[in-house]
């Protein structure tokens, strides 16, 4: 009686061929069509990723200083505005990027930041002004640098694996540069910010 309750139990956890069938058949239904200009090898998926991020510098370039106007928090005003220099100086290294590449310099729309930037417009709204507001500046900023940080990350094993060894150089440059800011934010937000903010 139990070995006819334990094998009940085991048929009960193994899937159904039926659910195999209808496991195809959603893989079927959601597969997406790639458009007309999709990249059709690494170097291209490469420099449309170069696109991405070029867009979302120039538009955390637009948000920065909003942040900082936001900011009651006087080392966090300031490590916006130093990273906002820094933006401007990575911005400058993607076209010198795009330029090696013999590509012209453009963005294309990066729905992550659009998408982070919003969030961080919510999160000053739905704040009041000081350490709390502070709190939420910084909690939204370091989801940016965490989002820059894996994509520096790839675009730089992309830029290795296809050979472009000065775009690899500068883009790793960059990448330190976000680990850095975050490790900034982070130092603001534990020794000052999320004290106050928790008073």
């Amino acid at each position: 009686m139990k070995n006819s309750e334990n094998q009940g139990q085991i048929n009960a956890t193994q899937p159904k061929a039926t659910d195999a069938k209808a496991v195809k058949n959603n893989a079927k239904a959601n597969f997406v069509e790639p458009t007309s200009d999709a990249a059709t090898n690494l170097k291209e998926l490469f420099v449309d990723s170069l696109k991405d991020i070029y867009w979302a510098e120039n538009a955390l370039v637009g948000a920065l200083p909003k942040m900082a106007a936001n900011a009651t928090s006087a080392g966090l005003a300031s490590a916006i505005l130093e990273h906002l220099d820094i933006t401007q100086l990575q911005v400058a290294r993607l076209e010198q990027i795009f330029n090696l590449l013999g590509e012209k310099a453009e963005g294309k729309k990066c729905e992550a930041m659009a998408g982070l930037l919003k969030e961080g417009d919510s999160i000053v709204s739905e704040t009041t002004p000081g350490p709390v507001r502070d709190a939420g500046i910084i909690a939204a900023s370091q989801k940016i640098e965490h989002y820059e940080i894996a994509t520096y990350g790839t675009l730089v094993a992309f830029a290795k694996t296809l050979g472009e060894n000065d775009a690899a150089k500068l883009l790793t440059q960059t990448l330190a540069e976000e680990k850095e800011a975050d490790c900034v934010l982070n130092d603001v937000a534990l020794n000052t910010v999320n004290i106050v903010a928790a008073e």
